[in-house]
């Protein structure tokens, strides 16, 4: 479905990608691990069209994405929470969740999609006419998350769900992410608490400063020493 094929960008001057490949297939969640300054965020980011690529191609369902603008991605049924949220605080719970449904799609089901999200999320139901603001950072990432479910899409890019979080919280929301993927959405999902994410994806990769390291099933990355090492301190 998603095929990223020798990426290579940055910001400016400053390439932060050096040739990075991966493929993440229909109905497949895939982790991509990293520590900070790895590229991972700056890659899903060009996935989304919100970077310029140097050269590479990002490759989704046959169809070349590298030329087009971010706004036809929601359209293919491309999806991103970034890091840090991005939700529209002065607004209402529920007026952020509409705002996901603007695709001609996603309008036309948007009814149904509410009532998917709040099955998944009962708390934004409760707190539907509620200032986003004013939620919880737990809360405030299942708004993130269920705003993107909005569009109906076919792909999840996630950045760092669990950023911020605590334990207790965290657990929940790599829960909900398990749940949507077994709703037949492929997730790209980028994180550091590596247990929580392989344990959500069945596959990995480790990005190290720009490039990938290691890939492999998720038993195989958390039985590898290396990543041992480097992500659980033993």
């Amino acid at each position: 479905m998603l095929e990223v094929v020798n990426l290579v960008g940055g910001y400016g001057d400053l390439e932060v990608l050096h040739g990075v490949s991966l493929q993440v297939t229909d109905g497949e969640a895939v982790a991509l691990l990293g520590s900070n300054g790895a590229g991972k965020t700056t890659l899903l980011k060009m996935v989304s069209r919100l970077l310029p690529i140097r050269s590479g191609k990002i490759i989704w369902n046959g169809q070349d994405l590298s030329p087009l603008p971010a706004y036809r991605l929601a359209e293919l049924g491309i999806a991103h929470v970034p890091e840090g949220r991005g939700i529209l605080t002065s607004l209402t719970v529920l007026e952020n969740l509409e705002l996901g449904a603007f695709t001609p799609r996603a309008k036309r089901e948007r009814r149904k999609s509410l009532e998917e999200v709040f099955t998944l999320f009962p708390i934004l139901k409760e707190r539907q006419k509620q200032r986003a603001g004013t939620l919880s950072g737990g809360q405030q990432q299942m708004l993130s998350i269920g705003r993107a479910l909005m569009l109906r899409p076919k792909i999840l890019l996630l950045d760092e769900p669990s950023l911020g979080l605590a334990p207790l919280l965290v657990q929940n929301i790599f829960e909900k992410i398990a749940t949507i993927s077994q709703m037949g959405v492929s997730i790209l999902l980028v994180e550091q608490n590596l247990l929580q994410a392989l344990k959500v994806a069945r596959r990995g990769y480790v990005l190290e400063t720009g490039r990938i390291v290691l890939a492999g099933d998720s038993d195989t990355l958390q039985q590898n020493e290396e990543v041992r090492r480097a992500y659980l301190g033993v």
